[in-house]
């Protein structure tokens, strides 16, 4: 019975070229989906009024999902504050990184937001999970000389005018985004095992979608609720919700059919994809020494990812 159950749930598994293209096209759209914020931003969209149209983009998806695989709106006892928390922080993981895309390179900020893996792992062992092997641990070593280099760290010291006065506030947000999405992951698996992944998402984005529309209403946020100021702004605004609802949602849908533990180092094409979109759509474009940076900061990320620790 066993060995019939393994072939029948093996068979429902993509191959693997085709489950290795749907991650990497949902890679590329996450990636549309920050370049297009920026064309927003640029255009005088409020930080808060993207977040919140993209949540509400996807909160329709999910409550679509839930709805039609008939789930139950039913939490484990003790599990509450949990939800909120990772809810809470999934919101300050949006805020930080669309408020670092809107300040530097988007490759740069998705690259810093990409150290989650890092932090992750550092979480964990302070919260009392294991230690990062050795491996592991030179791994993050190499993973952090990239950063230095892909964010041009010397430069910036021998002349901070240089790259600007948002650089620095960029590179905290950007930081700040993976420590949100770090300690979400965290809670999500230590406190919310219990919780259908359906349900989870549909009230992690419920949660993010009401936080940015009590920050618009108290005005929290400087301009946070700003309407485009022209055509191209309202298309950009549209289209990041698109992207990000489409991905999401194809993503979602076919998790259990993509082994994912086995390919999702494929979803670290998104800052490759931000970097080409970045220059056809914004003319960003990075220095080789930072394309080298680069490299070995993706590099590290997909051998710590395929890590069995």
């Amino acid at each position: 019975m066993s060995t019939d159950t393994a072939a029948l749930g093996s068979a429902s598994l993509l191959p693997r070229h085709l489950a290795v293209l749907l991650l990497a096209t949902v890679a590329t759209l996450f990636a549309g989906n920050h370049v297009a914020a920026r064309l927003a931003f640029d255009e005088g969209t409020g930080l808060l009024l993207a977040v919140l149209v993209r949540s509400a983009a996807a909160l329709v998806v999910l409550m679509a999902l839930f709805l039609w695989q008939g789930k139950r709106l039913a939490l484990p006892a003790g599990s509450r504050p949990w939800q909120l928390l990772a809810g809470l922080m999934v919101a300050i993981q949006s805020l930080c990184l669309y408020s670092a895309v809107a300040r530097i390179p988007v490759v740069v900020a998705l690259l810093l937001m990409n150290t989650f893996p890092i932090q992750l792992a550092l979480i964990t062992w302070a919260l009392g999970g294991p230690r990062p092997t050795l491996r592991a641990a030179l791994i993050m070593a190499a993973i952090l000389v990239g950063l230095v280099v892909v964010l041009d760290v010397p430069t910036w010291l021998a002349s901070p005018a240089t790259l600007g006065p948002a650089w620095l506030p960029g590179v905290a947000f950007g930081l700040g985004a993976a420590t949100a999405f770090s300690v979400a992951l965290w809670v999500t698996e230590h406190h919310l095992g219990q919780v259908g992944s359906t349900l989870r998402s549909l009230l992690t984005m419920l949660t993010v979608f009401v936080v940015m529309l009590v920050a618009g209403t108290l005005q929290l946020v400087p301009g946070g609720m700003a309407l485009p100021g022209s055509g191209s702004g309202w298309a950009a605004l549209v289209a990041l919700a698109l992207l990000y609802s489409v991905a999401f949602s194809v993503l979602f849908i076919s998790v259990p059919r993509l082994e994912m533990a086995r390919n999702a180092p494929v979803m670290n094409v998104e800052p490759v994809a931000s970097l080409l979109l970045g220059y056809l759509v914004l003319g960003q474009m990075l220095s080789v020494t930072q394309l080298v940076g680069g490299a070995i900061v993706l590099g590290g990320i997909v051998v710590l990812s395929l890590s069995p620790r």
